[in-house]
């Protein structure tokens, strides 16, 4: 049977009424009771009766995005239009891959494909992935081959390896360091890029709400704790409890979820255009470019909204009735300590975006292509658990890296603030911390830091998903 559905189905040069006749006799086929539509049940059974191999959870995709009249099924008319549209986006993801246009797909140009998106894989890996795809054994995709393997699979490879694997809108664990997300160039004209940055930002929002407990006191410890003045966390907490009450848990959330937006935006359209400038080939972009790219747009974003990050440190050190708001807040240190003060401890926040991203996206991306080497057999999706996972070892890597000089940028952005403290620069505050307090006292505040790390993850994630099906956007 397959073999008679592959003769009809996938020849070379079908004119539209022959492409019409084969999709009847398909239609005819797959529809089993004969009530002139097509339902998931039937066109599971029907596909594999055929021999037509489909990925887990193909059957319900095709029929929820061909199904316009939401009856559950496909009448012929849903039934061929989804498959003439799918055709076509095979069709330009065919020729995307086919680097010389000599309408075959060999090895090196998969290999290539994939490191454009920034995932390097070995001859042996992108071997295996061709032969999954190669039907005649000629070691190389021709459209049929091509075709024939994707028709009734709802999205192909590269694109579900490049949708399933990002991990930095999704994850808001405090820090806004991370190298942005790669969105395609099908996501950046339909719009899609907008609301996955929308419903990221909400999650962020959501998320440091939720943990600006912890938040608050890792800033209390990176700022107060020292050998001399011991603070455990539970002493901490009494201690803002007793002087502020309990809404004095959330001091500095107000400012930490407002700046979200800007630097987003800010860090979004930057990375486009340093890409644009970095790459050495028009239109691909390197795992080295990406990280430049990246560590540019971070610092230009950083740079925009810093004055916001001096006000969040000061409004989560604050005492009762110091400051009445955030207008408040940037009156009294712009007539107290003049613009500058804005900038406080702005040289080392820029040195931590190097450590913080180059480790984040290089244990983001081993881990990555360990999952896809070992566990890719029938889907590039490696679910929710394995993501999640990667993004929390990834990020949670990138911060122990760049702890200290988040530490001492804190401390210089509250000096001013902080009664009979010393006003001093990044190399003699450095020099202070290890000769009172040793190498660990660079990593005062670091228990609440990473207590925050899980709880953040999961409702920014849940928050995400809520977000996406309420934009519309497709799994």
């Amino acid at each position: 049977m397959y073999q008679v559905v592959r003769k009809l189905f996938f020849t070379d040069c079908q004119c539209a009424e022959d492409a019409s006749k084969t999709y009847e006799e398909l239609f005819a086929k797959l529809d089993t009771n004969k009530d002139g539509k097509v339902d998931v049940s039937e066109l599971k059974a029907g596909l594999a009766a055929m021999g037509i191999q489909t990925g887990k959870g193909a059957a319900q995709k095709i029929v929820s995005s061909g199904d316009k009249d939401k009856d559950d099924g496909l009448d012929f008319s849903e039934f061929s239009k989804y498959l003439k549209e799918h055709e076509k986006k095979l069709r330009l993801t065919f020729k995307s891959l086919d680097k010389n246009n000599d309408g075959r797909i060999d090895f090196t140009e998969i290999k290539q494909s994939l490191a454009d998106i920034g995932l390097d894989i070995s001859k042996e890996e992108a071997e295996k992935i061709l032969q999954s795809i190669d039907v005649d054994g000629t070691m190389t995709v021709d459209w049929n081959e091509w075709r024939e393997h994707f028709l009734f699979n709802p999205a192909t490879n590269l694109q579900e390896i490049i949708r399933y694997w990002k991990h930095s809108t999704v994850l808001d664990i405090g820090d806004s360091l991370a190298i942005p997300d790669e969105f395609t160039e099908e996501e950046k004209t339909t719009g899609l890029w907008w609301k996955q940055l929308s419903a990221g930002a909400m999650a962020g929002a959501v998320s440091r709400t939720g943990t600006a407990p912890l938040d608050r006191m890792k800033v209390f410890m990176q700022v107060h704790a020292s050998k001399s003045n011991k603070i455990s966390l539970v002493s901490g907490f009494k201690q803002m409890l007793k002087e502020g009450g309990l809404t004095s848990l959330w001091r500095g959330n107000g400012i930490n979820v407002l700046k979200i937006a800007p630097e987003t935006a800010i860090k979004f359209m930057a990375y486009e255009q340093y890409k644009k400038l970095l790459s050495s080939e028009p239109g691909k972009v390197k795992t080295h470019e990406r990280f430049m790219a990246g560590s540019l747009a971070g610092a230009t974003a950083q740079t925009s909204i810093y004055p916001m990050e001096v006000m969040k440190t000061r409004l989560t050190l604050r005492k009762t009735g110091q400051y009445s708001g955030m207008f408040d807040c940037a009156k009294k240190i712009l007539k107290k300590e003049g613009v500058r003060a804005f900038y406080k401890g702005y040289i080392p926040n820029i040195l931590g975006i190097i450590p913080y991203a180059g480790i984040d996206l290089a244990v983001y991306e081993s881990l990555k292509n360990v999952w896809l080497a070992r566990y890719a057999k029938d889907t590039a999706n490696p679910g929710i658990l394995v993501l999640l996972g990667c993004g929390t070892i990834s990020s949670t890597c990138g911060q122990l890296a760049s702890y200290p000089l988040a530490l001492i940028r804190t401390r210089m952005q509250a000096q001013a603030s902080v009664e009979g403290s010393e006003q001093l620069p990044m190399n003699l505050m450095v020099k202070k911390i290890l000769e009172k307090e040793g190498f660990f006292g660079l990593y005062r505040g670091i228990l609440p830091n990473f207590m925050k790390v899980i709880p953040a993850v999961s409702i920014s994630y849940v928050v995400y998903e809520y977000m996406r099906s309420g934009l519309g956007i497709q799994k």
